[in-house]
């Protein structure tokens, strides 16, 4: 995933699933999973949110000058990518 030059790095689709089993499983009724770069990391991290309101709270990657950055959204129930207009 991700397996482009406008990307930093590809995700590795089997962590990507984990991720979707990991915030399907939890206990909290997390709704959406962020795909965030993390800049001091080199990395890839889940961010799990109930509340859609709660991604506008991360800069999308393209636009970003912080050290994380929104590079996708996910509903974690139908796996479908949610786009946002910032």
């Amino acid at each position: 995933m991700f397996d482009s030059s406008y990307y930093p790095k590809a995700l590795d689709e089997s962590l990507f699933e984990s991720w979707l089993e990991k915030g399907r499983e939890s206990k909290i009724p997390y709704s959406y999973l962020l795909v965030v770069w993390d800049e001091r990391e080199a990395n890839y991290q889940p961010v799990y949110v109930e509340q859609r309101e709660s991604i506008l709270h991360y800069e999308v990657y393209e636009h970003s000058t912080g050290n994380e950055s929104l590079v996708a959204v996910y509903d974690l129930y139908s796996e479908s990518r949610i786009h946002l207009e910032h």
